[in-house]
C-alpha cells in the first residue's frame, strides 16, 4: 500500500512585477501587473513504506515547492495529496508528529544556543517522553558523533556539525516519513558520506520512508535505486535509476591503461575512442558489446589495467534537462 499518493498535483504562483524606480514604484502601487507561474504542473506518483526516492530536477523545476505542498506548508491548487493517511495541509498534529522537513539551507536550530537546548525544546513541541527521549538522542549521538558538540552554541558549530545537529534535532520525534530538500549542500566529501551513511542506516534501522533531493548525484546513486524527475513542474521520469541510464545512454565506457604506447588509430577498431594519449586511452562501445570488446582488447594488446564503466550520471540527467523529456516510453506506462 503507497504511503504516500500524489494525483494531478499542481501549484500556481502569481508573481508580480515593477518597473524600476519611483515611478515603477508607484504605478504598481495602483496599479500592479503580473502573472500566474505553475511551479507544480500536473505531478501523480505513488511511494511505498521504506522506500529511498530521489527527486530530481534543474533549479526552478518545482523540487522544493513540491517537499513544501507533501509536508503541509503549502496548499496545493489542485490535485489530491495523501501521507500516511492524512491530508498535509490540514495541517492535523497526528500527521506533523510522524513525518519531517530537512533543509540544508534552512536553520531550525536556535543560533545563539547549545545544540541540546533546542532538542529539549523539539522534545517538549512533540511531546516525547522522557524516557524515549534520552534513548533516541544516545542512539543519534552514536550514529552522528554528536557527543562534543551538544554543548557549543550552534553559531560555533562548522556548517557540517550543524548539519549533523539539524539531522539529528528533525528525527528526534522518529518521524516515518522524510523529506531531504539538500541535506549534504556546501559540506566537504568526506561529511557528505557520512551524511549518506547516516541516512541509509536510519532508513534500514526504522523502515522510514525517505524522498531526498539533491545536486550531488552521489547521494542519490548511494541511497536510492528509485529516481522522480521533474522539469519545469512536470513529471518526466519515474522508475530505477539502472534502466534510466540503460535507456537514455546505451553505452559503456572502457578505460585502459597500455603497457605499451599505441596509436588512437589502432584502438578505433575495438570502439569510439574519446581519448587517447598513447598509454591511456577511453573508448566507448554499445552496452551489449562491452564484454566482446574488452575480451579483443585483452587478447589483441598488452593491457596493464582495463574497467568497464557506465557514463557519468550527471552527464546523463544534464542530457535529459537539456532535452526536456526522457526518450521511449515511461516506466509507470509499462505496467
Amino acid at each position: 500500500m503507497a504511503q504516500i499518493l500524489v494525483r494531478d498535483l499542481k501549484k500556481t504562483y502569481r508573481v508580480h512585477h515593477k518597473e524600476p524606480g519611483f515611478l515603477g514604484s508607484l504605478g504598481s502601487f495602483f496599479h500592479r501587473r503580473g502573472r500566474d507561474v505553475r511551479a507544480v504542473d500536473g505531478i501523480s506518483l505513488e511511494i511505498a513504506a521504506g522506500e529511498v526516492v530521489g527527486f530530481l530536477g534543474p533549479n526552478g523545476a518545482g523540487k522544493t515547492t513540491t517537499l513544501k505542498v507533501l509536508s503541509g506548508l503549502l496548499y496545493p491548487s489542485a490535485g489530491q495529496v495523501r501521507i500516511l493517511g492524512y491530508v498535509p495541509h490540514q495541517r492535523k498534529p497526528e500527521y506533523l508528529k510522524q513525518i519531517t522537513l530537512v533543509m540544508g539551507q534552512k536553520n531550525q536550530l536556535m543560533w545563539d544556543l547549545p545544540a541540546l537546548e533546542s532538542f529539549l525544546v523539539h522534545q517538549a513541541i512533540y511531546a516525547i517522553p522522557r524516557d524515549r527521549f534520552h534513548r533516541t538522542l544516545e542512539a543519534l549521538s552514536t550514529l552522528l558523533e554528536l557527543e562534543p558538540l551538544l554543548k557549543k552554541q550552534v553559531r560555533k558549530l562548522s556548517l557540517g556539525e550543524r548539519m549533523k545537529c539539524e539531522l539529528a534535532v528533525a528525527l528526534l520525534h522518529e518521524p516515518k516519513v522524510l523529506f531531504l530538500d539538500e541535506p549534504t549542500i556546501g559540506l566537504d566529501v568526506t561529511m557528505q558520506a557520512r551524511i549518506r551513511r547516516f541516512i541509509a542506516d536510519y532508513n534500514a534501522r526504522t523502515g522510514a520512508t525517505v524522498i531526498l533531493t539533491s545536486h550531488y548525484m552521489a547521494d542519490v546513486t548511494a541511497l536510492c535505486r528509485r529516481i522522480i524527475l521533474i522539469d519545469r513542474g512536470r513529471l518526466i521520469y519515474d522508475g530505477a535509476l539502472e534502466q534510466l541510464v540503460t535507456r537514455v545512454n546505451p553505452l559503456k565506457v572502457l578505460k585502459i591503461v597500455l603497457r605499451d604506447p599505441v596509436g588512437c588509430e589502432q584502438l578505433s577498431g575495438f570502439g569510439e575512442v574519446v581519448q587517447c594519449d598513447g598509454l591511456r586511452a577511453t573508448l566507448r562501445v554499445p552496452r551489449t558489446d562491452a564484454a566482446a570488446a574488452a575480451a579483443r582488447l585483452l587478447t589483441g594488446l598488452r593491457i596493464a589495467d582495463l574497467t568497464i564503466e557506465d557514463p557519468p550520471v550527471e552527464d546523463i540527467i544534464s542530457q535529459i534537462f537539456a532535452q526536456g523529456e526522457v526518450p521511449g516510453p515511461m516506466p509507470w506506462a509499462e505496467k
